[in-house]
């Protein structure tokens, strides 16, 4: 009679959690704003920048962490390494603000000259993030590469 009961409940369980046990589809890109550049000086000056991203999921999500570098037209321009608390609501767009540590070196020597032009540029982003629910955390990696317009005013 106890088993007869147990596997109804069993079945039951197994409808209600697995939904909230699948994995997280990629967060979507949409776009970037406020760029400002944070510290400026010779050895290192620092980028912040709100980027834009949509969570397709139909769950919440959190970001504890993400470690990034970021290239413009295949030439490394500074890294980003956060640890975060962010929640991600369902369904609808967030903003993630990034701090970049800028490599001066190659960004007098490779990226000025291009992003004082005003011209579309190859921007791509590399590294991993980590998301969780609930406490349970996974790291996911990023490969983000598209063509972005930058110009100053």
């Amino acid at each position: 009679m106890a088993k007869q009961l147990f596997y109804p409940f069993l079945f039951i369980s197994f409808i209600i959690f697995t939904p909230s046990c699948q994995a997280p589809k990629e967060l979507v890109y949409r776009d970037f704003k406020n760029l400002s550049v944070d510290k400026i000086g010779f050895a290192a000056s620092m980028l912040k920048v709100d980027l834009i991203y949509y969570n397709p999921n139909n769950f919440g999500l959190q970001l504890k962490y993400t470690d990034l570098d970021i290239f413009v037209d295949n030439n490394y321009l500074g890294h980003s390494s956060q640890d975060y608390q962010i929640t991600i609501p369902r369904l609808s767009e967030f903003t993630l603000p990034l701090q970049i540590q800028l490599d001066m070196k190659n960004l007098m020597k490779n990226a000025i000259p291009t992003l004082l032009l005003g011209k579309e540029v190859m921007v791509k982003i590399t590294g991993t993030v980590k998301l969780g629910k609930a406490n349970v955390y996974k790291t996911f990696p990023v490969n983000y590469e598209g063509l972005q317009k930058f110009s100053i005013n």
